[in-house]
C-alpha cells in the first residue's frame, strides 16, 4: 500500500489543523491505520491509531482531548484533527499502515509509512 500525507502548514496557538493520509494500491480495509510524530532531534512518537473498520481509536496522553483519528474507508482515506495546538505540537507527521485487526501503538508494528506532512505550531 502507498500512503500519501497532507494538511501540514503553519499555525498560530490554539488553531487546528487537519491532516489526510490517502491510501492506495491495496483494499484499504485490510489495515489498522496510525499517525506519529517526529519533532526535530527527537525520537518518532505515537500519536494516533485506529483499528480496520474505525470503531476502535487509541492516542497518546499528550493529545488526548485534542487530536481525533477517524477513517473514510469509502475514500481510502485517514484523518486526524488537531485542536488547540501547541508549539509543541511541531513535528513531522506521518501516517502509517499495519495489516492487523487492532489497534497499534508500536511503531514497529507498522509496516508501510508515508513521507510525511510537516506541522508548525508558533507561540
Amino acid at each position: 500500500v502507498q500512503l500519501q500525507a497532507s494538511g501540514g502548514g503553519l499555525v498560530q496557538a490554539g488553531g487546528s489543523l487537519r491532516l489526510s493520509c490517502a491510501a492506495s494500491g491495496r483494499t484499504f480495509t485490510w489495515y489498522a491505520m496510525g499517525w506519529f510524530r517526529q519533532a526535530p532531534g527527537k525520537e518518532r512518537e505515537f500519536v494516533a491509531a485506529i483499528n480496520r473498520s474505525g470503531g476502535s481509536t487509541y492516542s497518546a496522553d499528550s493529545v488526548k482531548g485534542r487530536f481525533t483519528i477517524s477513517r473514510d474507508n469509502a475514500r481510502n482515506t485517514v484523518y486526524l484533527q488537531m485542536n488547540s495546538l501547541k508549539p509543541e505540537d511541531t513535528a513531522v507527521y506521518y501516517c502509517a499502515a499495519n495489516v492487523g485487526s487492532y489497534v497499534y501503538s508500536d511503531a514497529r508494528d507498522y509496516a508501510y509509512w508515508g513521507q510525511g506532512t510537516l506541522v508548525t505550531v508558533s507561540s
